[in-house]
C-alpha cells in the first residue's frame, strides 16, 4: 500500500461502536497516511446503492465529546500522525440545518479518502469507492488525483460483546455559549490541546477568544528556551481552527498574566478549564465579579494520560514532555562549512556557569570522543612562550609579571573587572590564541585517528569559536538551579551568583544559536541516558553504518 502525505478519514460506524473501534482503525489508517489525517464523523453513511450520499449535521452531545477526546488519546501512540477530527458537520444547540452544501478548504488537501465502511465481500469493491471519492471531494478541498481506500481494521472479540446503548447522560446535547475563552500556552500543538480546543470549538455559538501565554506568563515553564517563538505557537494555533471549525470567529491574542481579557471582555459566557487549571477558572469569577461583570460557566474536561512519559516527565500529555523529548536531538541542521575537514567531526559545547556543561564534557570523552579544554588553553595561552603571553604584557605591562615570570592572573582580572573597554582589550589577544590551541588539539586528534573531538567553551558563541565546530550544543539549566550551584561550588553570595549569571549570555541565546540542546537539572541517571541519545543520534549523522548495539557503547554506563 502506497503511503499519503494527507488524507481524510470518513468514519460511518454508528458512534456508540466507534469508541471500541478506532484503535484498531487509526493503527489501519497510520500505515497509509504518514503526516495529516482528517477525520470526518458521518456515522449511518451508506456508500452503497443508486443515490449519492451527502454529509449531514450531527447533534453535539456528550458521546460526541467523549469520542473526540478518545480518538485523540488513541493517536497519541501514532507520533507520525497530526490528527484534526474536523467539526463542521457537528452542530451545537446555535442551529438546526440538516445538510451541508459547500466545499470545505482543508490547509493540506488530503491525497487519499479512508474509511471503516466496509462491503459484503469484504475487498475494494468499485462503486463503493467511487462513491467514497464523490463524497470526499464533494465535501472537503482533495488532492486532484484522490485515492480511495476501504479499511477492514481487526476489531477483535470486543466487537462481538460492545454495548451499543447510549446513556441518558451521554446523548444529552452540550449547553453552548455565543462567545467561549480558554487559555494556554499552546507549545507544539498537541493532541490534548487538540482535545481542549475540539471542546470549545463545540460549546461556542459565534466566538472562540484564546488566550496564549507569552513573556512573564513562561518564566516558570520548564525548558522555557525551548519554548516554539509566539507568533509559530499562533500559526499552528490558527491553522488548526480553521481546519476543524471556519465557520467559527477566533480571536488568538497574547496574554502576559494569568486572566488576560477573560476579567474585562463583557461578551464572554463560559470558560473552558481543565482538571489542574479549574481554580484559575474561579479566580476569573471573582475578578469579573470585582469588575461588575457576570460569572461564566466553569466547563471542565478532563486530563489526558500520556503513556509513553517517562520518568522525569509529567504522567498528563503536556508540552513539557514534549520539549524534554527535544534535549539531546538535533534541533537545527548545521550549516556546511566547506573550509572545514569532514573529520574529526568537532562539536562546540557550551553552557553556562552552574550548567553541568564540563560534567557532560567528561562522559563524552568516555564515550570516545578528544575532549579539547579551552579554559586549560587559556591558562596554558599565558604561560611563558604561550601565544598570549607577551602581547598581554605588551598590553597591560610588566607588573602584572611574576617572579617566576608567569602572568600573574589576579592582576589581570583587577585591571578589567567592570571595565568593558579593558576587558575587550585582553579577549581580543586571548580568544585567538586558544583558538590557535584548539586547531592543533583538533589536529593531533586527526593523527590519532580520532573521530569526533569535543571543544569545551563557556564563551564558545562569544568568541566566534563556532565557525571552527561542525554543531554547537548548550547545557541549560534553569537560572534558580544555576544560582544555587554557583553559591554551593564557589561560597559566594546569592547576589554574586546572579551578577555572574547576568554578566553572560543567556540560555535563550545560545539555544538560538545551537544545533542540540541538553539539560543536567534532573538525577546523573538521567543526564547520562540524554547524552547517550545525543551521542547515538550523532553517530547516526556522521557514520551510516554506526549501529546503538556496538558494545564500545555499552561498556560506558
Amino acid at each position: 500500500m502506497s503511503v499519503f502525505r494527507s488524507g481524510v478519514l470518513v468514519l460511518t460506524s454508528p458512534l456508540s461502536a466507534l469508541s471500541m473501534r478506532l484503535a484498531p482503525i487509526l493503527a489501519s489508517a497510520a500505515k497509509i497516511v504518514q503526516d495529516t489525517l482528517y477525520v470526518h464523523l458521518q456515522p449511518g453513511l451508506l456508500l452503497t446503492g443508486s443515490s449519492q450520499p451527502t454529509s449531514t449535521y450531527i447533534p453535539a452531545t456528550q458521546e460526541v465529546c467523549s469520542l473526540i477526546s478518545k480518538l485523540y488519546s488513541d493517536a497519541d501512540v501514532h507520533g507520525n500522525l497530526d490528527v484534526r477530527v474536523l467539526l463542521t458537520n457537528i452542530k451545537n444547540q446555535s442551529g438546526s440545518q440538516q445538510t451541508l452544501s459547500s466545499v470545505q478548504n482543508l490547509s493540506h488537501p488530503p491525497e487519499v479518502v479512508l474509511t471503516d465502511f466496509q462491503t459484503i465481500d469484504g475487498g475494494q469493491y468499485n462503486p463503493a469507492k467511487q462513491q467514497l471519492e464523490r463524497y470526499a471531494t464533494n465535501s472537503y478541498s482533495c488532492h486532484p488525483h484522490l485515492t480511495s481506500v476501504l479499511l477492514y481494521p481487526e476489531y477483535g472479540i470486543e466487537e462481538d460483546i460492545i454495548n451499543l446503548k447510549e446513556t441518558d447522560s451521554e446523548g444529552n446535547p452540550l449547553q453552548s455559549h455565543s462567545d467561549v475563552v480558554v487559555g494556554g500556552t499552546f507549545d507544539r500543538l498537541h493532541n490534548a490541546h487538540k482535545i481542549l480546543l475540539s471542546v470549545c470549538c463545540l460549546l461556542s455559538e459565534r466566538r472562540l477568544l484564546i488566550g496564549v501565554a507569552d513573556k512573564e506568563l513562561l518564566d516558570n515553564k520548564a525548558l522555557k528556551e525551548l519554548i516554539e517563538p509566539y507568533e509559530k505557537r499562533v500559526e499552528k494555533l490558527a491553522q488548526f481552527l480553521v481546519d476543524v471549525k471556519p465557520s467559527l470567529g477566533y480571536d488568538i491574542v497574547p496574554i502576559s498574566d494569568p486572566f488576560g481579557p477573560s476579567i474585562t471582555d463583557p461578551e464572554l459566557k463560559c470558560i473552558v478549564v481543565s482538571e489542574e487549571t479549574q481554580k484559575g477558572g474561579q479566580s476569573v469569577n471573582k475578578r469579573r465579579l470585582e469588575n461588575g461583570l457576570s460569572e461564566l460557566r466553569i466547563h471542565e474536561i478532563q486530563l489526558v494520560t500520556d503513556p509513553k512519559h517517562s520518568e522525569n516527565e509529567e504522567e498528563k500529555i503536556s508540552s513539557s514532555s514534549f520539549r524534554n523529548r527535544l534535549l539531546g536531538t538535533l534541533l537545527k541542521t548545521p550549516a556546511e562549512n566547506p573550509s572545514m575537514p569532514s573529520r574529526p567531526y568537532v562539536i562546540g559545547l557550551t553552557g553556562g556557569s552552574g550548567s553541568g556543561k564540563s560534567s557532560i564534557a567528561k562522559i563524552l570523552e568516555k564515550l570516545g570522543a578528544a575532549l579539547i579544554d579551552c579554559d586549560k588553553l587559556g591558562h596554558q595561552s599565558y604561560k611563558p612562550g604561550g601565544p598570549a603571553y607577551q602581547k598581554v604584557i605588551d598590553e597591560f605591562g610588566t607588573d602584572i609579571v611574576c617572579e617566576d615570570g608567569t602572568i600573574d592572573r589576579r592582576a589581570i582580572a583587577s585591571k578589567v573587572f567592570g571595565n568593558k573597554d579593558q576587558l575587550k582589550r585582553l579577549t581580543d589577544i586571548v580568544w585567538p590564541a586558544i583558538a590557535t590551541l584548539a586547531k592543533e588539539a583538533v589536529k593531533e586528534a586527526a593523527a590519532e585517528g580520532i573521530s569526533v573531538c569535543v571543544m569545551d567553551a563557556a564563551v564558545l558563541l562569544e568568541a566566534g569559536w563556532n565557525e571552527m565546530v561542525h554543531e554547537v550544543w548548550t547545557v541549560i539549566v534553569p537560572e534558580k538551579e544555576a544560582i544555587s550551584r554557583i553559591m554551593k561550588r564557589d561560597g559566594v553570595s546569592e547576589e554574586a551568583a546572579k551578577n555572574r549569571l547576568a554578566s553572560q549570555m543567556s540560555n535563550s541565546e545560545r539555544v538560538e544559536a545551537s544545533n542540540v540542546v541538553l539539560s543536567t537539572l534532573w538525577e546523573p541517571e538521567v543526564t547520562q541516558k540524554q547524552i547517550r541519545k545525543a551521542w547515538d543520534l550523532l553517530q547516526h549523522r556522521i557514520n551510516p553504518d554506526f549501529s546503538n548495539d556496538k558494545p564500545f557503547l555499552k561498556s560506558r554506563f
